[in-house]
């Protein structure tokens, strides 16, 4: 590349013939002394530093930016199923235990009630001879000559959405 500039100290050339040529036209030209090879017109779009202060730029091996993506996306994803199997466990072993209570309360209310249970008191589910139960609010150890019933089966609660919890069974 050749630019024409006035003063003398901006003609530079490795040529001797270029010097001679210029002095004898006494046309002040700048010859640029870096090959036209080596010099790029866009030189952000190179893949490597073009200045002796840039920054170093690496090639990175696409395969080995896929590995440590997938590897990170499998331990996420795991990380989340487990994370979600351990709700489903939590979840099977509430719905176990709404179904006990729901089949509880289907016996107690199938049950001979002398009385009007209260939410939040304990009463005593009992089995008699007959296989008929019974809710009493006398405890079995309360029972002066020994329990009257074939079978105790344990302390219920009345909860307040009318379900019954058994709080301390004989089973």
């Amino acid at each position: 590349m050749i630019v024409k500039l006035s003063h003398p100290y901006y003609i530079m050339s490795d040529k001797k013939s270029e010097i001679e040529e210029s002095n004898e036209t006494s046309n002040n030209l700048f010859v640029n002394p870096i090959d036209a090879d080596k010099v790029v017109e866009n030189p952000g779009l190179i893949d490597f530093a073009h200045t002796v202060g840039g920054a170093v730029i690496t090639k990175t091996d696409p395969k080995g930016i896929k590995h440590a993506a997938l590897r990170a996306m499998y331990e996420q994803t795991d990380m989340q199923l487990t994370q979600i199997q351990e709700q489903i466990e939590l979840l099977a072993r509430q719905a176990k235990a709404l179904q006990d209570r729901r089949q509880l309360s289907e016996i107690v209310y199938q049950a001979k009630l002398s009385f009007k249970p209260l939410i939040g008191h304990t009463y005593y589910l009992y089995e008699r001879e007959n296989g008929d139960f019974l809710v009493s609010m006398v405890a079995s150890t309360a029972w002066p000559s020994g329990m009257p019933f074939k079978q105790f089966h344990g302390a219920v609660k009345l909860l307040a959405d009318h379900t019954w919890d058994i709080s301390e069974s004989n089973e």
